[in-house]
């Protein structure tokens, strides 16, 4: 069974989404990000994926009372990610409630780093976010394009003891498109025992069948839910 797992971005402290990463194309969705969860948790769900979008801009986490508002008031498994560029950073994060967080840019930027809290802090807690763009990985929000190839770059973090990838394909994110599975299904051929998480794209629950069939193991969605293409009875055939 796949994992459910939806996705609150926050700015300004509300929930919001974004197209591509595009910060000019923001929608508030909702004022309180805690009322969200707390419906999500109603329906079912058991995990969140909550995204610092003024943290990946300031390069330093900045949302952490958001997080830490829905780490006490739910019973949500929250992984968080977004502007965690410290070891300060990372402490805030698991200090206000992460579960697990999310690692991006770092992991390009300074592999030496990423390395040091994935044997600190063990594979279960730290996951390699894993942003592609015609395959090539992607930094800073999505706003810069790497030379690296996303399979090379993979191959070499789960050699060194990556169990947890989330791959958002720029291209799909918050278009209501469809996710890119073809990539993942080549991702799983080559690494099968990866706890590989799709993201981007998915825009109706055919799309999150189809992600199950393909043997994905979680899925991160939002902007489906927000704009009423997904409605929250409707996973419960996947809970």
């Amino acid at each position: 069974m796949i994992e459910l797992i939806p996705a609150i971005d926050i700015i300004d402290g509300k929930c919001v989404r974004l197209s591509q990463g595009d910060y000019n194309s923001k929608k508030v969705y909702n004022e309180d990000p805690v009322e969200v969860a707390k419906e999500f948790e109603d329906h079912g769900i058991r995990r969140l994926h909550v995204v610092d979008l003024d943290g990946a801009v300031s390069q330093h986490i900045v949302n952490y009372r958001v997080l830490e508002r829905i780490a006490t008031r739910t019973s949500l498994i929250v992984d968080f990610g977004g502007g965690v560029k410290s070891d300060e950073d990372l402490v805030v994060a698991f200090e206000n409630g992460a579960e697990m967080v999310t690692i991006g840019s770092l992991a390009v930027k300074n592999p030496e780093l990423f390395l040091k809290w994935l044997n600190q802090y063990g594979a279960a807690k730290i996951i390699l976010g894993a942003d592609v763009k015609e395959r090539k990985i992607a930094v800073n929000g999505w706003k810069d394009e790497t030379t690296q190839d996303l399979f090379p770059f993979l191959t070499s973090y789960i050699n060194n003891g990556v169990e947890k990838v989330i791959c958002t394909d720029i291209s799909k994110d918050g278009m209501l498109q469809g996710p890119s599975t073809q990539l993942y299904k080549e991702m799983l051929a080559e690494h099968p025992n990866l706890y590989l998480i799709a993201s981007g794209g998915v825009s109706n629950i055919d799309d999150i069948i189809a992600l199950e069939e393909a043997k994905l193991p979680a899925v991160i969605f939002g902007k489906a839910i927000y704009e009423g293409k997904i409605q929250l009875k409707d996973l419960i055939r996947f809970l």
